[in-house]
């Protein structure tokens, strides 16, 4: 009856022991995998917010250029139009002048 009863002590220590093992390897695997997860998640972000930094430097780059056409061109028609503006008086008052030498 004893040996019976070491056979089912060791039974249940070997049942014991893969249930251990088993338990410590399903736990290793699942902190691999959730350590996996994480590391693709942060990956993830870190792209995205790459990504999100780039377009908002290329969008202000590419504002800035516009500002920069808009006021040259506003600079160049304010100084064409000035530049008309007194060719027209010169020329209205040399024909003035003319006109009164002439009388």
């Amino acid at each position: 009856m004893s040996s019976l009863s070491s056979g089912v002590v060791v039974v249940v220590v070997v049942v014991v022991v893969v249930v251990v093992v088993v338990v410590v390897v399903v736990n290793v695997v699942v902190v691999v995998v959730v350590v996996k997860v994480v590391v693709v998640v942060v990956v993830l972000v870190v792209v995205v917010v790459v990504i999100v930094v780039v377009v908002v430097i290329v969008v202000v780059v590419v504002l800035v250029v516009v500002v920069l056409v808009v006021v040259v061109v506003v600079v160049l028609v304010v100084v064409v139009v000035v530049v008309v503006v007194v060719v027209v008086v010169v020329v209205a008052l040399v024909v003035v002048i003319i006109y009164l030498y002439s009388a």
